[in-house]
C-alpha cells in the first residue's frame, strides 16, 4: 500500500518534498517489484531510455547535456539504443522541477534517469523514487568518484560534476584600495576576523564590500553558499543519522555561525539588497558564488573584466576550522519498475564517463565529479582553487531525510537575520525540523 499525506502543492518546495516522500512506493529503496513492465521500445526497434533534465534545454548546461545524448545515440545506434532527453527546468524561486518528480512518481510515469540535487539523496531514497545501483556500477567505477549519492547503504546516484564556492573578488577595487589578499589560499584561508577587516576596508573606500547572497532563499542557492559558515565556526546541523535537530541546529556554535552572517548585515558590509549584476557592474568588491559565475566573467562582463587580470577568487574564510562548499547535482536511475535496465546503466555510464564529465564542466565552470579527468589547472587559478578547496575543506549539507525542511527552516533563519535574534530564530528552526524528522522516523 502507498502511504500519501494529504497536501498542498502550491506551498513552499518543503510541503510538496513532504508530500512526495510519504507517498511511498510499495519497494522503497530501490528494486523491481514483481509485475515490472519491459522497457520502451519505438517502431524501429530501439530500445528508449528517457532521461529528465533540470535545466532548459536551449541554456549552455542544456546544450551540453543534449550533445552528450547526440553522441550517445551514434554511438549505439546499431545497438538499438537510443536516449530521449526531456527538460524541465528548474527556475529559480519556483518547485517545478520536484513537483513534476512527484507527479511522475505517483503517476507512475518517472523517466528511467533523471538529475536530481545531491541533498535530497537521502529523501528520495527513502520515497522509493530512487533505485539502488549498488549493484550495477563495479567498485572499481565508483572509486573514481570524489563523492557518490549513499543513503542507509545503498548507491543511488553518481554526480554530474562537482562544487565549490568562493569569493569572487574586484582585483582593480582592491588594488586601489591598497588591500593585499594574496596571502590567502584554499591551503591557508583566511579568518573571520580578516574577512571582516577586508570589508571594513572596502567600506571606507566607498564600496558595498560584499554580496552574500543573503537575498538567495526562495531555493537552494543561500542553504548552498551559506553552510560552510556554520560548520567553520564549530557548528552542526544534525545528528550523525539525520534524525536529531535537537541540540545541533541550536548549539551555541551553531548560533555563532549565524551570528557572523549577522554581524556582516549589522555593519553594513552585505545586504539584501544588492542586485544580481551590483558585482558584475563594479558596485560590489565581492560576489560569494560557485563555478558557474567563471564563464560569465570570462564571457558575459568583458567591459569591466577585461581578463583575469581584473578579477580573482577567494576561499571562504575560517573560524575554529575550514569548511567549503560542496555538492552538486546529479544522476540517479528512478524506481519506475522497468525490468531490464541493461539500456540504461549503458547510459548512466555514458554520462558519467571522464569525456561526458568534461564536456559539461567545460560549459559549466564547475569542477569534473571524476578523478581521472585531466585538469591541469594553473596553481592560483579560480580552477584550481575550488579544485583545492573541494579537497581540503569540502563538506556536504547535512545528510537526513528532512532536508527539504532543513533548507525551508534555513533560508527562513537568513531571511530573519536582518530584524531578529539568531538564537531565536534557530530555537524556532529546530523545532519545526525536529518535528518532521520525528514524523519521517515513525515511517521507517
Amino acid at each position: 500500500m502507498k502511504k500519501l499525506l494529504v497536501s498542498i502543492l502550491s506551498i513552499m518546495l518543503v510541503c510538496v518534498m513532504a508530500f512526495g516522500f510519504t507517498a511511498c512506493g510499495d519497494n522503497p529503496g530501490g528494486g523491481d517489484t514483481p509485475g515490472g513492465t519491459p522497457p520502451a521500445v519505438d517502431a524501429e526497434g530501439n530500445t528508449i531510455v528517457k532521461i529528465m533534465f533540470h535545466v532548459d534545454k536551449s541554456s549552455t548546461e542544456g546544450q551540453a547535456y543534449q550533445k552528450r545524448l547526440n553522441a550517445f545515440n551514434a554511438a549505439y545506434k546499431d545497438r538499438n539504443i537510443k536516449a530521449q532527453g526531456v527538460f524541465k527546468a528548474r527556475s529559480a524561486g519556483a518547485s517545478g522541477y520536484e513537483t513534476e518528480l512527484l507527479n511522475n512518481q505517483l503517476e507512475g510515469t518517472l523517466a528511467d534517469i533523471i538529475t536530481f540535487d545531491a541533498p535530497n539523496t537521502a529523501a528520495y531514497a527513502k520515497s522509493g523514487l530512487l533505485y539502488d545501483i549498488s549493484g550495477l556500477i563495479p567498485a572499481s567505477e565508483q572509486e573514481k568518484f570524489y563523492s557518490l549519492n549513499k543513503y542507509n547503504g545503498g548507491l543511488y546516484g553518481l554526480p554530474i560534476q562537482e562544487s565549490s564556492a568562493g569569493f569572487f573578488y574586484n582585483k582593480k577595487i582592491f588594488r586601489n584600495a591598497g588591500i593585499d589578499v594574496s596571502a590567502f589560499t584554499a591551503e591557508n584561508p583566511w579568518n573571520f576576523a580578516q574577512f571582516k577587516d577586508v570589508c571594513s576596508r572596502l567600506k571606507s573606500f566607498g564600496k558595498i564590500p560584499v554580496d552574500m547572497r543573503i537575498d538567495a532563499t526562495k531555493d537552494e542557492t543561500a542553504p548552498y553558499l551559506l553552510y560552510p559558515f556554520i560548520y567553520a565556526a564549530g557548528g552542526e546541523f544534525t545528528s550523525t543519522d539525520g534524525y536529531t535537530a535537537t541540540g545541533y541546529y541550536n548549539s551555541s556554535a551553531t548560533v555563532k555561525g549565524f551570528q557572523f552572517i549577522k554581524d556582516l548585515i549589522s555593519a553594513g558590509y552585505t545586504s539584501y539588497a544588492i542586485g544580481p549584476t551590483d558585482f558584475f557592474t563594479e558596485k560590489v568588491g565581492m560576489y560569494l558564488s560557485s563555478g558557474w559565475t567563471i564563464p560569465d566573467l570570462d564571457n558575459k562582463y568583458r567591459d569591466n573584466f577585461a581578463s583575469r587580470d581584473d578579477w580573482g577568487l577567494l576561499p571562504y574564510p575560517k573560524d575554529v576550522v575550514a569548511a567549503s562548499a560542496t555538492g552538486s547535482w546529479s544522476y540517479a536511475i528512478t524506481n519506475n519498475h522497468h525490468t531490464d535496465k541493461t539500456a540504461i546503466v549503458e547510459l548512466l555510464n555514458w554520462m558519467t564517463s571522464a569525456e561526458s564529465s568534461k564536456a559539461i564542466t567545460d560549459a559549466t565552470g564547475m569542477i569534473p565529479a571524476r578523478k581521472d579527468v585531466v585538469t591541469n589547472y594553473a596553481v592560483g587559478s579560480p580552477e584550481y582553487t575550488l579544485l583545492k578547496q573541494l579537497e581540503v575543506s569540502g563538506r556536504e549539507r547535512p545528510v537526513t531525510v528532512a532536508y527539504p525542511t532543513f533548507s525551508l527552516t534555513f533560508n527562513q533563519v537568513i531571511a530573519g537575520l536582518g530584524t531578529n535574534e539568531v538564537s531565536s530564530l534557530l530555537n524556532s528552526a529546530t523545532n519545526t525540523l525536529q518535528a518532521e524528522m520525528d514524523r519521517l522516523k515513525k515511517l521507517n
